[in-house]
């Protein structure tokens, strides 16, 4: 089944049974002054119709269906992986005070399971999670009875907590805290393995979600509340249904691939970005930006250093810096554009119109991407220390457009090093002091340091970090980290996969410190005094000759955790909430990563 013949399906699907077919929004959202406005893009396929879901009528009716085209790219480090794009899209049927929970759900199964009108998936490798409760709405056995009703067998049915099981737990907002429509939701999982799992204890599920053996497939969400500012103010005043459904995850597992990028909606691309680049993972990165891009370009962004064109600009350069030799010709890009323009023939009219548009953008912004290489290569090979400063890397980011990769690579061929923490240091203050305004708007690129959420999450990363060494001991060392308002993301050397006993300690020791309520304390000294300290720090790293540390518990001494670190962080752990591990996984050749939230 092939991806033009989901959709359809999909979407005839929901017609037959009352809904109306509306096409996708645009992907830029309002700048108006209202709900949709939280971030730059479209980002999820309910966004739209927020002010629908909030009670406004909608002008076409209380049964809906689309297919909405998304950019998100709060995980843009991490594409090149099997299930990871930047542009994608969502199918999603829309009850807006009409049917709820029971129609919601059967239909749901109909069309994952029936072979005529649906997918044809087979019911003996579904999953479904439904929400435990808490003091927000109680448990919701309702769901559950109606997926027994329909035939999901009561023990392959799980009850799974906020993290799991609320839509959506955190998003953009004031204080980065989710303003509109919420409520619980019921997911479907699929097992994607050769010779099937059958059934599985809640345990066993967990295990097999965490190793990717069933996956994500579909979510009905059921809204019932109000949120402001991440506060429950009360019901809707009519119950809505919002559902979700990948079509990228879906056609991997119809297809029956174990990638993204193998299934025929990007496959075709690959064909093209595979005599780019002979690795595997830049053929996917330069795949997934150009498609990213075509669509950002035929829906009016152009690249820039602000806001979306900033977006747009990130992507082109790091798809041509994908390429072998970082370079994009003229004829190349128009072989991409056409390749994509090809695959959404007859769904997206807008980029085959604006062809010429998309191809002309692209190439002058390679053009000046050539430029900044260039100007910043003279500037680069001036610099002959050992070292290339954090200030030096910035500059030329800044100032020449040179990206940070390419400093690295070329210092590496001189046998120089980049002081890369202060690098970043420096891009986050840039990003306070010129582009916090957007940022607020915006998730998609380095997290806002004003953030609050992101502040608690660089809190929890220490503790994390302790943690680890506790349970796994002082062979663990940091390898990098990425946190943003949504999770945190932790990467550390370790040569096995950690067992689920040791997630598990962790988890506990981390929250067994949120709930001592320890105090966050700063301090300030010369560096060969700091190093004395025990503080952890990045071995082998450049460092002034001031050295702030953060330390978590009443004095240094005797301090849980206490790092070399900028800042900023909360006062007291008893601010993080409920720390979660979402996934551990491998990163690279002895490293693992941990991703984790707060709720």
């Amino acid at each position: 089944m092939t991806s033009s013949e989901i959709r359809s399906k999909f979407l005839a699907f929901f017609e037959k049974r009352g809904h109306v077919v509306i096409p996708s929004a645009s992907l830029v959202t309002p700048d108006e002054k209202g709900v949709t406005n939280s971030t730059l893009f479209n980002t999820a396929g309910m966004q739209p119709l927020i002010p629908f879901l909030l009670g406004k009528p909608h002008p076409m009716g209380t049964r809906l269906v689309d297919s909405q085209k998304c950019v998100r790219t709060i995980d843009i480090d991490e594409i090149g992986d099997n299930t990871h794009a930047t542009f994608f899209e969502m199918l999603g049927n829309w009850s807006l005070g009409d049917y709820f929970k029971e129609d919601a759900i059967r239909w749901s199964y109909e069309f994952l399971t029936d072979s005529k009108e649906g997918l044809g998936l087979n019911p003996q490798r579904l999953y479904v999670t439904v929400f435990e409760g808490n003091t927000d709405a109680v448990k919701d056995t309702e769901s559950a009875q109606v997926w027994e009703k329909v035939g999901v067998p009561k023990h392959r049915i799980y009850f799974k907590d906020a993290a799991s099981n609320w839509w959506p737990a955190v998003k953009p907002g004031k204080d980065n805290t989710w303003t509109g429509p919420t409520g619980p939701c019921s997911e479907m999982f699929y097992d994607i393995t050769e010779k099937g799992l059958g059934d599985l204890s809640p345990e066993e599920f967990e295990k097999a979600d965490s190793d990717q053996k069933v996956v994500e497939i579909w979510n009905d969400v059921f809204m019932e509340f109000e949120k402001k500012d991440g506060i429950i103010v009360g019901k809707l005043e009519k119950k809505n249904v919002d559902t979700g459904a990948g079509l990228e995850r879906l056609l991997a597992v119809i297809q029956k691939v174990d990638n993204i990028f193998d299934t025929d909606i990007l496959k075709s691309i690959m064909d093209v970005t595979q005599t780019l680049s002979q690795d595997l993972k830049k053929q996917r990165i330069i795949a997934d930006h150009m498609r990213a891009s075509v669509f950002l370009i035929a829906d009016g962004v152009v690249p820039s250093n602000t806001d979306r064109g900033y977006i747009l600009r990130k992507l082109i350069r790091r798809a041509v810096f994908a390429c072998e030799k970082n370079h994009l010709l003229k004829e190349e890009i128009i072989k991409l554009v056409n390749v994509i323009s090809k695959v959404y023939k007859g769904v997206y009219i807008n980029l085959e119109d604006k062809k010429e548009l998309i191809i002309n953008e692209i190439d002058k912004e390679v053009i000046k991407f050539d430029e900044a290489k260039a100007n910043g290569l003279k500037e680069l090979v001036k610099i002959t220390d050992k070292n290339i400063s954090a200030e030096d890397a910035f500059k030329l980011f800044s100032s020449y457009g040179f990206p940070i990769e390419l400093t690295v690579d070329h210092a590496k061929s001189r046998n120089q090093t980049v002081d890369l923490e202060g690098f970043n240091e420096l891009v986050k203050k840039h990003q306070e002091l010129s582009r916090s305004g957007a940022e607020q708007k915006f998730k998609g690129g380095l997290a806002d340091a004003n953030d609050p959420q992101v502040v608690k999450y660089h809190t929890a990363t220490h503790l994390l970090h302790q943690a680890l060494h506790d349970v796994l001991g002082d062979g663990v060392g940091q390898k990098g980290s990425n946190i943003t308002a949504e999770r945190l993301r932790f990467d550390f050397s370790y040569d096995k996969k950690m067992t689920d006993e040791e997630k598990k300690k962790v988890e506990e020791i981390v929250n067994e410190k949120i709930k001592a309520a320890m105090p966050v304390n700063q301090v300030t000294m010369p560096r060969a005094e700091a190093e004395k300290t025990g503080a952890r720090h990045f071995f082998g790293e450049k460092y002034g000759e001031e050295i702030s540390i953060y330390f978590i518990g009443n004095d240094l001494q005797s301090a849980y955790s206490k790092e070399f670190c900028g800042g900023p962080h909360v006062k007291n752990t008893s601010e993080l909430g409920t720390f979660k591990i979402q996934k551990e996984e491998a990163s690279s050749q002895g490293v693992r990563r941990i991703k984790a939230v707060l709720v």
